[in-house]
């Protein structure tokens, strides 16, 4: 009898034999049949990669990504029967991946990839009402911390991530001139929006996720920090669910 792990075993090897015991209903070895399941599951993880980067296969080309996907899944297998969370390690993967070190912004493109599929499935938030800011007094303002959704993301990056997402995502974008960007992934509705935010901005935000009051995440972000556009642009978002 074959157990599950000798099942599995030869999955993601090709160079496995077919595990002993494993046969024909005419008690021939069956080669052929676990070759033939082994590269339709090599296919439907390739395929998964495929659906969660886009924009990495439309960066480096189909041919390549196919490549790259099988080395992938062969060293990081799904830990998880769900498919929308496969690809997890595709940043760390891809900063040691050789043949793609000429284009070193990769591995934060897959960040930002897999921020968008970790916005659109967080848990859903019901706003505040943005007058409630408006009416509160100056010194309870500063006090106050706020609670963001679970859909909020905060990214930042030594290359120009939302510049290079939204090139390959939006037809007629601009091209995008290397230099560091900060991004902001909300969910105002159903499907994630990406935006290009200012690094003190970055500061603040992130600030504000870890639990510090607003005046601590104003005095983190330093002089530059445009409060009124970014609590707008949070409130906008409907990324505020608690003060």
């Amino acid at each position: 009898m074959v157990t599950q792990t000798q099942f599995q075993a030869g999955l993601l090897d090709p160079t496995q034999p077919a595990p002993d015991g494993l046969i024909n209903p005419n008690g021939d070895q069956a080669t052929k049949r676990y070759d033939v399941y082994r590269n339709n599951v090599a296919v439907s993880l390739s395929d998964a990669l495929e659906a969660a980067f886009p924009v990495i296969r439309k960066l480096v080309g189909d041919q390549f990504f196919r490549a790259m996907a099988g080395v992938y899944l062969r060293k990081h297998p799904p830990t998880t029967p769900m498919m929308m969370f496969y690809g997890q390690a595709m940043p760390q993967f891809l900063r040691r991946f050789e043949p793609a070190k000429s284009l070193p912004y990769l591995p934060d493109i897959a960040r930002v990839e897999l921020a968008m599929r970790q916005s659109y499935h967080a848990a859903d938030a019901t706003p505040i009402n943005a007058t409630i800011l408006a009416e509160m007094a100056p010194d309870t303002l500063i006090s106050a911390k706020l609670k963001l959704a679970p859909a909020t993301v905060v990214l930042q990056s030594d290359y120009p991530i939302y510049s290079i997402f939204i090139a390959n995502t939006v037809d007629g974008a601009p091209p995008a001139k290397m230099e560091p960007e900060n991004m902001l992934i909300t969910r105002p509705n159903f499907d994630p929006a990406p935006h290009l935010i200012s690094n003190a901005a970055a500061h603040c935000i992130t600030s504000l996720q870890n639990g510090d009051s607003l005046g601590v995440a104003m005095s983190t972000s330093g002089p530059d920090l445009d409060l009124g556009a970014t609590l707008g642009l949070l409130l906008g978002q409907s990324a505020i669910c608690e003060i």
